[in-house]
C-alpha cells in the first residue's frame, strides 16, 4: 500500500493493453495531468497501480482479477485515461485558430473507441497521422465499447491518449 505524502494526490486511472484493461490507483505529485502524463518527457518506463482490476481477454466470461499492486511496462499500455467520471481540463484550446476536431473511430486491442482528433484545418486525418511521428495521441469525446464483451456498457470520457503505432484508424464517411 501507500501513504499519500503532502503535495501527492491518487488518480484512477484505466490502461488498455493488447490482452486486457487495468483499472487501478495512481499515485503522482499534485500538479500532475494525469491524462497527458505518459507524454512527458519524464514519463517512467512503468505506471505503479495500487488496488487494480486486471480484465484479461480469456474467451470466457469477463472475471476481473484484483490485485493489490501492479507494475505495468508503459511500453505495453495502448490507451491510457482517467476513470469516468474523473476529467481534468483538455490539452488543447478551443479557440486554437485553423485547428477543427475531425470524428474517427480507433481500433484499440479488443476495444473500440469513437471520438475526435484535433487536426489542421488544411490536412485530413491520413496526412496528420503520417506527418505528425507522435508516440501518443489525444482522442477527445470517446465512447469506447468492446464487440468482443457485450456484457462490457459503452463508456464516455472526455480524452484518452492512444499510442497511433499500435492503432487501426477507421475513418468516419
Amino acid at each position: 500500500m501507500y501513504t499519500l505524502a503532502p503535495e501527492e494526490k491518487v488518480s484512477i486511472i484505466m490502461a488498455y493493453t493488447l490482452t486486457g484493461l487495468i483499472r487501478g490507483e495512481l499515485v503522482t505529485r499534485e500538479g500532475v495531468r494525469v491524462n497527458t502524463l505518459l507524454r512527458t518527457e519524464g514519463a517512467s518506463d512503468y505506471i505503479h497501480l495500487y488496488k487494480s482490476q486486471w480484465i484479461q481477454i480469456s474467451g470466457g466470461p469477463l472475471k476481473p482479477l484484483a490485485y493489490s499492486e501492479v507494475i505495468l511496462p508503459t511500453s505495453i499500455v495502448l490507451g491510457f485515461h482517467l476513470a469516468p467520471p474523473a476529467e481534468e481540463p483538455l490539452d488543447y484550446d478551443e479557440g486554437e485558430a485553423n485547428r477543427i476536431s475531425a470524428p474517427l473511430t480507433v481500433l484499440m486491442g479488443m476495444f473500440v473507441v469513437k471520438g475526435k482528433v484535433r487536426i489542421s484545418a488544411k490536412s485530413d486525418i491520413a496526412t496528420s497521422l503520417q506527418i505528425s511521428h507522435a508516440q501518443w495521441l489525444s482522442i477527445y469525446e470517446a465512447d469506447i465499447s468492446s464487440p468482443h464483451f457485450p456484457q462490457m456498457p459503452p463508456f464516455h470520457v472526455p480524452m484518452l491518449i492512444v499510442r497511433p503505432s499500435q492503432m487501426g484508424f477507421v475513418l468516419q464517411e
